[in-house]
């Protein structure tokens, strides 16, 4: 584990502050923030307008003073003042007063794998911000693991596949460690501008910022799979006039535009898949892979995995929470380390 277990039982809460969506756990209570990671500002007065879903809403539709900013990218904190206030206004005030009622008040929070010490820096001081006198960082994939049940303390493969907006991360643990893993910097935000960008070039269209998701383009059903729908009807702005069209577009021409980005993301796990041990590899053959993140849940990309590894691959329960999850049910002391009595001489 990043950090132990005994430290972690003192959290008192635990925050996962991803590119597309923050949540917040508190012990004792249960997950009480899961809102998009977005904060609109005045920039005339300086004035917080809105945060989380409301200030997604607004993008793409606000006036010139009103600016609407991502103080996360990547996993990675990039403006520390505005996600502090984007948290406080996320968390509440009822809720910021019963942690500050806490004698030494202790945070978790999750961490890409290959965070540098800038970044590390940066969520600790985003959280001491909010009054925390201490902050475990505890890696998101070995968090996300625990979350969604794999026996990370075993010694025995688990291996795990974060899908997340800005990165897909991929790790084999085992024994509560990550024995190899890889960070491909394509996540649900890539495939998102792939499809832009074919609707653009192939049909002169331009799709609202709302409407990229590729859940409400073409891929319904059973998505990146020859299996989908033939076509779909899709709604947007002509590039040269501006006007509003509506154009029918083949759903395998779109099919073929994603797999660009998603070829980086099999490599990947291909890459990791050499480099663990064959033994685990071997166990690896039973358990397969599980996938978590809100991008697991793209219709037919856990198909292409399959099909491209030979390993089963499941999606999580609730695969969008599993990193918070995680880290609550280390707050709580749910997972027990694996004991190692050393033997004697």
């Amino acid at each position: 584990m990043t950090v132990s277990l005994e430290q972690l039982r003192r959290c008192h809460f635990a925050v996962d502050l991803g590119a597309a969506r923050t949540r917040v756990y508190v012990k004792g209570v249960g997950l009480v923030v899961d809102q998009p990671s977005v904060a609109a500002v005045n920039t005339r007065t300086g004035a917080l307008i809105a945060v989380g879903e409301f200030a997604e809403q607004m993008t793409g539709r606000t006036p010139s003073y009103i600016r609407v900013v991502r103080p996360v990218s990547g996993g990675t904190v990039v403006d520390i003042e505005m996600a502090q206030r984007m948290l406080r206004h996320l968390i509440g005030d009822r809720t910021r007063r019963t942690l500050r009622r806490k004698p030494r008040l202790r945070a978790a929070a999750c961490t890409p794998h290959d965070a540098d010490p800038l970044a590390q820096r940066a969520t600790i001081e985003t959280l001491v911000g909010l009054g925390a006198r201490r902050v475990e960082l505890v890696d998101t994939l070995i968090a996300a693991a625990v979350g969604c049940g794999l026996p990370v303390e075993q010694p025995e493969a688990s291996m795990i596949m974060m899908c997340g907006a800005a990165a897909t991360q991929v790790a084999v643990l085992s024994l509560g460690s990550i024995v190899t893993a890889e960070r491909i910097p394509v996540g649900g935000e890539a495939v998102d501008r792939a499809i832009v960008q074919h609707l653009r070039h192939e049909h002169a269209l331009v799709l609202p910022s709302q409407s990229v998701r590729p859940l409400h383009v073409a891929l319904s059903g059973t998505g990146l799979t020859p299996d989908g729908p033939v076509s779909a009807e899709i709604h947007g702005r002509d590039v040269a006039t501006g006007l509003a069209r509506t154009v029918r577009i083949d759903t395998a021409a779109v099919r073929e535009a994603v797999q660009t980005p998603l070829t980086a993301v099999l490599d990947g796990i291909g890459k990791v898949l050499r480099e663990c041990p064959p033994d685990l590899v071997a166990d690896l053959v039973d358990r397969g892979i599980m996938m978590v993140g809100g991008s697991a849940l793209l219709p037919g990309l856990d198909q292409m995995v399959r099909q491209a590894t030979g390993i089963p691959v499941r999606i999580a329960d609730q695969p969008d929470v599993c990193a918070v999850q995680g880290l609550g049910d280390m707050l709580k002391g749910r997972i027990e380390p694996l004991v190692l009595n050393p033997l004697a001489a």
